[in-house]
């Protein structure tokens, strides 16, 4: 189609929902009959935002014969209605659907698109399986909004809960929760001021009472907090554990530092593997690039600069919408179901690269152990990494404050760039702590790959009934500068079972998986591969009291002695993939 086509924008059309209540949407179209095939965002970020236009532009969609429909979900900006956070997206998403493909402009074939939450509405109405729902287009979203999105191994991301919660969730859309919710209007400014003061927001005690977002502002926070554990009030919403009921294709987009890495990558598994047809399985399309969490990234992640190919723009993300919609809505031939089904960008040599699968069939899973001789305190210790198992060796000790945590510099966070700043940031200053325990190779001879899953076991004990334990991996290069990769937890409690937590024998040694998701990062040579072990990561997860007690319901901030084990048959590793160059 002509760009010079005539195109017709249409505001705050309603859409009723089963249950009676307004939304609102704006469509963007060619200006004429039609029929075309419909592409829908469900966005708690307001329809008119540029954000809605930066995860795919809807005038260069409208221009090449689509009709794009985003709307305001339940209770947020134009629609009505009280938010409660995934709550009402599975049958909202279901009813819009079909309302979609019912208007006389639609050709009854309907695509959905969008990132973060807007991938969550995209799921969520997946599982209800419309029947004029084709295919979705997720970005930088999760498969489990207990683990992967509110908690991580066990922990609360408080981080980016209070973030995303005062600032994208309530104060950007203060008018309408103000209304329903009958909040005076004075309250903004204490809001307003909260936001400003996130960091007395992260240490207040006890975090079920934080009083930023009460008064109706936000109760689903408080339900989160409510419930720690893997329970029903999670399991109803569960993407993962449903992939089996979904029928549609889809094109994946992650972020080696977003932080809904581990849900795009179990997604795209899970709808390879169990997809509840041949098409939805044959479907499926993974994109991984440099990018911490946002939009669709840039060539910055954090304070690194990954070169202009990582931008994209580079790379076309729009074009790419473009072709897979194309093909799934209009049948178009255009190729793109013939490409590698994995695309991914490759840090370290900065490049873009195509597999047929993921984790990669070439890559061999390698364990790197940790080794001292009971002195891997900081960066000035003696921690060591190799593959050689450990045979007699002393254990590591650190104490454990979380009066005093290890802060966060970095990583897979969101949602605001002063207080939880994400990506790429040097770790020297973390390192000098002796509550952290650090292991390195020496320099590489030579460029090595680590393109895959990435976990560590850890044989540990505590002077606690319950405490956590970090882990981050990180490339050090030649002049000493520390970039981290990628990171993970777990709570003690929870390392048998995210639903049954248990308590730990204190002075007891306990073996940890911790999840660090994946990564694809060529550590050239000179370089040294690092591993990070402590037992706080703050704010990014919220801190440990080391009580046994509930967390979020705990005052009191007692100290832990911490040991880690790395002899014999309790030896400590890191599994890496490493690629054969």
């Amino acid at each position: 189609m002509p760009d010079s086509i005539s195109l017709k924008m249409e505001s705050d059309v309603a859409v009723t929902m089963r249950d009676g209540v307004t939304l609102y949407a704006d469509i963007y179209r060619p200006d004429s009959d039609g029929p075309f095939p419909t592409i829908l965002q469900r966005t708690p970020y307001d329809k008119t935002n540029a954000l809605s236009a930066t995860m795919l532009d809807p005038i260069r969609a409208a221009k090449a014969g689509f009709a794009v429909v985003i709307q305001d979900t339940r209770g947020r900006h134009a629609s009505d209605g009280e938010f409660y956070a995934f709550r009402d997206d599975i049958n909202d998403g279901y009813d819009t659907v079909e309302w979609a493909a019912s208007q006389p402009w639609s050709t009854g074939k309907v695509g959905m698109y969008g990132a973060s939450y807007v991938g969550a509405t995209q799921w969520l109405a997946a599982i209800s399986r419309p029947p004029h729902l084709v295919t979705i287009a997720p970005t930088v979203t999760a498969s489990n909004y207990h683990e992967g999105w509110t908690y991580q191994g066990g922990a609360f991301e408080l981080g980016f809960n209070m973030s995303w919660t005062l600032l994208q969730l309530t104060l950007a859309n203060f008018k309408n929760v103000s209304s329903v919710q009958g909040v005076p209007q004075e309250r903004r400014a204490v809001l307003m001021h909260d936001v400003d003061d996130m960091t007395g927001g992260f240490e207040f005690l006890p975090t079920k009472d934080y009083p930023g977002l009460d008064s109706g502002l936000a109760k689903y926070y408080y339900d989160w907090l409510a419930h720690p554990d893997f329970d029903e009030y999670w399991q109803n919403l569960c993407i993962e554990d449903r992939h089996s009921e979904i029928d549609v294709p889809a094109l994946h987009f992650g972020g080696w530092y977003d932080i809904f890495l581990g849900g795009t990558i179990q997604n795209y598994l899970g709808m390879t593997k169990s997809g509840a047809t041949e098409t939805a399985r044959g479907g499926q399309k993974l994109v991984i690039g440099p990018w911490a969490h946002g939009a669709r990234g840039s060539t910055m992640a954090g304070s690194h600069y990954f070169g202009i190919m990582a931008d994209p723009a580079a790379t076309d993300i729009d074009g790419m919408h473009m072709r897979w919609f194309d093909h799934w809505l209009n049948e178009g031939k255009n190729g793109i179901t013939e490409e590698a089904p994995v695309r991914i960008f490759v840090m370290g040599d900065d490049v873009w690269r195509e597999e047929e699968e993921w984790p990669l069939a070439r890559a061999q899973e390698t364990k790197y152990y940790l080794h001292s001789s009971g002195k891997a305190n900081s960066k000035q210790g003696d921690g060591t990494l190799s593959v050689e198992s450990p045979q007699s060796e002393a254990p590591d000790v650190f104490l454990y404050n979380p009066a005093d945590p290890v802060p966060t510099t970095g990583g897979a966070l969101c949602c605001n760039p002063y207080y939880a700043a994400n990506g790429a940031y040097d770790q020297n200053q973390v390192e000098d702590r002796q509550d952290v325990l650090v292991y390195s190779t020496p320099p590489l001879e030579q460029d090595m790959e680590v393109t895959g899953p990435v976990t560590v076991t850890l044989w540990a004990s505590t002077s606690a009934p319950d405490t956590d334990f970090t882990a981050k991996l990180v490339d050090v290069c030649e002049n000493g500068c520390a970039r981290n990769l990628t990171d993970g937890i777990i709570r003690a409690r929870y390392r048998d079972s995210m639903s049954n937590p248990t308590l730990l024998e204190p002075g007891k040694a306990y073996c940890y998986d911790i999840d660090l998701w994946a990564t694809s990062n060529v550590f050239k040579a000179g370089h040294r591969i690092r591993l990070e072990i402590s037992s706080s990561n703050f704010p990014r997860f919220d801190r440990n009291t080391n009580t046994g007690g509930i967390i979020a319901a705990d005052t009191e901030l007692r100290p832990a002695l911490q040991t880690v084990f790395h002899e014999g048959q309790q030896a400590s590793y890191v599994s890496l993939a490493i690629v054969p160059r």
